[in-house]
């Protein structure tokens, strides 16, 4: 059983190189069997076929991520947004969680975002912002509750919902400090929140 284990994390993290160089459409089950020092049948064993190898790579880091996202959405929701007001810095908790998560497998998520096509994970960053468009939205009805004559401005929000996706997408891909990249997103996390303030609402014409 440890055998299996150990030849898996093997198989994955050959995988996960050949992934990263040559993304999955070109990516070649013999050269990840030959590096591991298995064969191809080995991937069918352990992954039942080339995505199943790659959802090996990528699954779990994008399971903490959607768990760490969803958490924060349940605290938003259960906040009174009604006379919510920003300071700078607010969520910092927040964005510092992210930059860790992100950076934590930091290949992994490269191969997700950039290297998924052909495989069953593309256009996962189209999915990740209809999950925000979808929050924003509870939480923009929430806050027009309290606002009598307002109503939410749906482009804003949809138009908002992409930047705040791509702000983060932006830094993991092309930032290799975590540490830069946590002094970087901070602003730009207060210029967002502030931002959703400002617009989110419409008149209720």
């Amino acid at each position: 059983m440890e055998k299996e284990y150990e030849a898996r994390e093997k198989l994955i993290a050959c995988a996960k190189k050949e992934f990263l160089e040559k993304g999955f459409a070109k990516a070649s089950l013999r050269s990840i069997s030959a590096a591991a020092g298995m064969t191809t049948g080995a991937v069918y064993f352990f992954c039942k076929d080339k995505n199943g190898l790659f959802g090996a790579v990528v699954e779990e880091p994008l399971k903490r991520l959607m768990t760490l996202i969803s958490e924060h959405f349940s605290a938003d929701m259960e906040t009174d947004i009604s006379h919510f007001q920003h300071h700078a810095g607010d969520h910092d908790d927040f964005a510092e969680a992210m930059i860790s998560m992100l950076y934590a497998d930091r290949d992994a998520l490269l191969i997700l975002l950039e290297k998924s096509a052909g495989s069953s994970y593309d256009g996962i960053i189209d999915r990740f912002i209809a999950m925000i468009e979808q929050h924003n939205f509870a939480l923009a009805e929430k806050y027009a509750a309290a606002h009598p004559g307002k109503r939410v401005n749906r482009y804003f929000m949809h138009w908002i919902s992409h930047v705040e996706i791509n702000a983060y997408m932006h830094l993991v891909t092309h930032e290799d400090d975590p540490q830069k990249a946590l002094k970087e997103i901070k602003p730009v996390m207060d210029m967002l929140i502030e931002g959703w303030l400002a617009h989110i609402l419409e008149d209720d014409i």
